[in-house]
């Protein structure tokens, strides 16, 4: 192609894509577009040890001045900034504000980092949210446990991700405790903490949902349900998600629900992930993120879902006026499935070799699997996302069939598949 041809190519820019990106980079490639990196000062610590994706027409690294990137980005012809992970969002709003293309703005934009002014923009618009504080005093969160929200209570870094010392806590000792290891830790940013989020436990069950946004015009692309684990010192860690049925009832209410959010939040455009609890009276928020919705395999999206979050994102950017043609509910479920997070439940342990995983990928129901650590590599007990070995996703029309796949895969799990051979 000619250089100045290629000068005029519009270009989309996206922020930290060491996740999500390398799904959204061929997907915007096959639709004739062209894209260039731009990676944050710091990005989530547990991605940007992944491959980095190859394909990018430049990698701007961002170093403190908006101006500069911005101009950098005006050179290559960049006509979107999309943020592609947690640690991109606010950058993203500051770019796209500084070139003057389709964003979110910036007047709610630590609004879609910050838990705490999250909940804030949601009393503002007068959406249900849970009672919430933050402090850098144990004793005052104490206080305010027992005469305000009572125990548990849910403790948790303010703007880190991926249940990052996200911990239940039922007594006041426990609340000291945890308050001290969020104080004295950075979090998944590399970012120390300088007070931690306390939140009433919502009891219910919890549901995330995935969004695609033009213009402030909100299209659902999934709802999942979690299923999640509180381990004995109070970590809660993922244990299976399974999708519902755009017509459930709760379906209905969580994604009414969910718009309303991003709405508060200001999200009106590109991509949301938001987790919501559904409680005795009615769904509340737990958090909502203005990014892609982690571990997405677009293909099995596709085939069980008809429809995948990466691809609609590359849709809204290279022909919005199809985009918008899709229906508010864009998803249907097509074939049962189980999203299986593997769990190491001892302190040693190594990652599964492909031998090891063979007993899983013999099971009636197996489509796919995902290990986060080379073969061999040491593994820590799992108590979060980051220490969380990898997911397999089972798909099966017969419920019963999933469920008795996700329990042998349990089982192999307990006997041997974290098992050091060599020993």
């Amino acid at each position: 192609m000619p250089s100045s041809s290629r000068a005029r190519t519009q270009r989309v820019a996206f922020v930290d894509a060491f996740s999500m990106g390398r799904h959204l980079l061929p997907a915007l490639h096959r639709l004739g577009m062209e894209c260039v990196h731009v990676q944050s000062p710091n990005p989530d610590l547990y991605m940007a040890r992944l491959p980095f994706p190859e394909g990018f027409v430049d990698n701007v690294r961002h170093h403190g001045d908006v101006a500069a990137t911005a101009s950098a980005l005006r050179e290559h012809g960049v006509g979107w900034v999309i943020a592609s992970g947690e640690s991109g969002v606010e950058l993203a709003d500051r770019l796209s504000a500084e070139l003057g293309t389709p964003g979110n703005g910036v007047s709610r934009s630590t609004a879609r980092r910050n838990k705490y002014d999250m909940v804030l923009a949601l009393r503002d618009a007068g959406v249900e949210c849970a009672a919430t504080i933050v402090s850098s005093d144990a004793d005052e969160i104490i206080k305010w446990a027992e005469t305000t929200a009572g125990y548990p209570v849910v403790l948790k870094p303010v703007a880190s991700s991926g249940t990052d010392n996200v911990v239940a806590c039922s007594s006041a000792d426990q609340v000291r405790a945890v308050h001290e290891k969020i104080m004295t830790s950075t979090d998944r940013h590399g970012k120390p903490n300088a007070v931690a989020l306390a939140q009433e436990f919502l009891d219910g069950d919890e549901y995330f949902v995935n969004t695609v946004s033009r213009d402030g015009k909100h299209h659902t692309v999934e709802i999942w349900r979690y299923f999640k684990t509180r381990l004995p010192g109070g970590n809660i860690i993922y244990d299976y998600n399974e999708p519902l049925a755009p017509d459930d009832p709760d379906a209905r209410k969580v994604e009414s629900y969910t718009h309303q959010v991003l709405d508060a939040l200001e999200v009106r455009n590109w991509a949301g992930h938001t987790e919501v609890m559904m409680t005795a009276g009615g769904p509340v928020l737990v958090e909502c993120a203005a990014r892609f919705g982690g571990g997405q395999v677009p293909d099995i999206s596709n085939r069980c879902l008809g429809t995948n979050q990466i691809d609609l994102i590359a849709l809204s950017v290279a022909n919005p006026a199809e985009f918008d043609r899709l229906p508010t509910t864009a998803y249907q479920l097509l074939q049962r499935l189980r999203y299986v997070h593997l769990i190491n439940p001892e302190d040693h342990g190594v990652a599964p070799s492909h031998e090891a995983m063979a007993a899983i990928r013999a099971l009636p129901s197996y489509a796919h699997a995902v290990t986060t650590h080379p073969e061999g590599a040491p593994l820590p007990r799992t108590v979060d996302v980051a220490t969380q070995p990898g997911y397999v996703i089972l798909i099966s029309e017969d419920p019963e069939q999933l469920r008795a796949d996700y329990r042998k895969l349990r089982e192999i799990e307990r006997d041997h598949l974290y098992a050091n051979s060599s020993r």
